[in-house]
């Protein structure tokens, strides 16, 4: 089943030519998941191919308006082209009031239900659920309420192998094979293990979205061994300063969080606009963790 990560905008607060500030899409099977909603995040999804009507649930960190000023044309948009399907929206406390003073004093009134969750941006805790995935939210220390995001795919069935099984078995019966259960013998089938016609399927898949935060090296432990972690990385070390001063990250504070969770590839964004050129923030970041990436518009990361 597909696990994949589209970056739609890798900027800080103020974008750039080229650079559009937060949004990431997360592909799980044939269900999209949007990732924070900055300015502009409708026109990246018709630049790299994303279809709103797929989108199953949208995911906000929190209220500064590089993460968030998107959110509510994207919603008009996907009322006008018709969406019915009900719309799960997550974000922290005061979000749902932004959107339905938006939609009272414009008179839109959208043609599809949409179902708040309010995140405690202090806890780590579940919210939301779904037949693909699981998401809790991850504390992060940032000016106003924020919160990260950890997305747990659900263990998968394991596969049957098609040439192990016996000629004769039932749709019924390849069903319950399926389901993990044994056959009994019968008239017309001998019995089957499941455990002899199948393989395991691959561990479950994890992706960890850190949204703007202070280095915060207590949260390793909430993501140990990801699979993925995004994680800011506005400035470079030598403006550890500031970054604290604006409740930032560096790109080596990036790095680090990355070597004590253990995780497997690491992505960086939210540069400052400062940077014209990225290199040497990735080139900061892989003296600790050598595999760090660039999270750029258009990377397309399949797990």
């Amino acid at each position: 089943m597909t696990f994949e990560l589209k970056i739609l905008g890798s900027a800080s607060a103020t974008p750039t030519a080229g650079r559009h500030p937060t949004a990431q899409v997360l592909t799980v099977g044939s269900s999209n998941y949007l990732i924070d909603c900055g300015e502009g995040t409708q026109w990246q999804m018709l630049e790299y191919r994303v279809r709103p009507h797929h989108m199953r649930a949208i995911f906000i960190s929190h209220l500064h308006g590089d993460h968030y000023f998107g959110l509510f044309g994207l919603l008009g948009t996907m009322h006008l082209q018709g969406r019915t399907q009900p719309l799960c929206i997550i974000g922290p406390p005061g979000l749902d009031e932004v959107l339905v003073t938006q939609a009272r004093v414009s008179s839109m009134q959208l043609g599809f239900a949409m179902t708040f969750v309010v995140v405690d941006t202090e806890a780590h805790a579940a919210v939301y659920e779904d037949e693909n995935v699981t998401v809790a939210s991850l504390p992060m220390r940032h000016r106003i309420p924020c919160a990260g995001y950890l997305f747990a795919e659900k263990p998968r069935r394991a596969n049957l192998l098609k040439e192990k099984l016996p000629p004769g078995l039932s749709p019924a019966q390849l069903a319950r094979l399926a389901q993990g259960e044994d056959l009994e013998a019968d008239d017309q089938t001998p019995a089957v293990r499941h455990a002899d016609v199948s393989v395991p399927a691959p561990p479950p898949r994890r992706y960890a979205f850190f949204s703007d935060t202070l280095y915060t090296p207590g949260l390793a432990s909430l993501i140990h061994g990801a699979d993925l972690l995004y994680h800011e990385a506005t400035f470079l070390e030598e403006l550890r300063d500031r970054a604290a001063q604006t409740h930032h990250s560096t790109a080596r504070q990036a790095a680090q969080l990355a070597h004590d969770a253990d995780v497997k590839r690491l992505l960086l964004g939210h540069f400052s606009s400062r940077y014209k050129a990225l290199d040497p923030l990735l080139s900061e970041a892989q003296a600790v963790f050598p595999t760090a990436e660039l999270a750029t518009e258009g990377l397309v990361v399949s797990l």
